[in-house]
């Protein structure tokens, strides 16, 4: 019954997503799955990473000290994604903290059936290069974001990005799949949270974003066109 739990979780996964039911099976057996609760640490900064973490339910942020105590926010993932590879490849630990920013139930592979699934199954493979020239192009957005001078305009960038990979489209526009706080848009674009909330409040005014109940926000077909 566990096992079957495990498999429906990872079909959803994008990695194993072309992968037949007995593959899958072959992978449940090898991991193991944790709860953490919000703000419960999932991977301390400077951490030996001996696994890679799949979000099967919840969503995790990945943060990292400045020198002066200060806190960027570098990337949130939400369910159905994974981290911790890039440690695994090259063998370095990552100068990260990774928090649960919601309850969230985590599985972990371990390095060798990580390296075993990597040499036997071609389609993961390919699939694992995609996601992550995915994250390379992404991490340019942000670095492109950063030029800007305009809180404004850091704000609008942030958005058009994190819609490429957590935008759904509807009606209305495009709703990012994250539930981001203003403290975390601040710390994502270099601002602070009281740039954020005037130009949030901006933005809403002009009709470009509208918040959702759920601290989802919807960005306008007017918004994207004018980005």
């Amino acid at each position: 019954m566990i096992e079957n739990v495990k498999i429906e979780f990872l079909q959803n996964i994008q990695l194993f997503s072309s992968l037949t039911d007995i593959e899958l099976q072959q992978i449940a057996g090898k991991i193991r799955i944790e709860e953490f609760r919000k703000n419960e640490i999932v991977l301390r900064e400077e951490d030996t990473n001996e696994y890679m973490y799949i979000i099967l339910d919840g969503q995790v942020k990945v943060t990292q000290a400045t020198e002066d105590g200060k806190e960027i926010l570098l990337a949130i993932h939400k369910t159905h994604e994974f981290f911790g590879e890039v440690s695994l490849i090259d063998g370095k630990t990552s100068p990260a903290t990774v928090q649960a920013s919601e309850d969230s139930f985590i599985a972990f592979i371990a390095k060798k059936d990580f390296y075993a699934l990597l040499i036997s199954q071609s389609k993961v493979l390919e699939k694992l290069l995609q996601i992550l020239c995915s994250r390379l192009r992404d991490s340019w957005r942000r670095i492109y974001l950063l030029n800007f001078k305009h809180a404004s305009d850091r704000v609008k960038t942030l958005f058009l990005s994190l819609s490429f990979e957590n935008g759904s489209k509807t009606p209305e526009g495009i709703v990012l799949n994250l539930k981001l706080t203003h403290q975390e848009i601040a710390d994502m674009t270099g601002l602070t949270r009281e740039s954020v909330t005037r130009v949030l409040d901006k933005l809403q005014k002009e009709g470009a974003i509208t918040v959702l109940k759920n601290r989802r926000i919807c960005l306008s077909h007017k918004f994207v066109k004018n980005v």
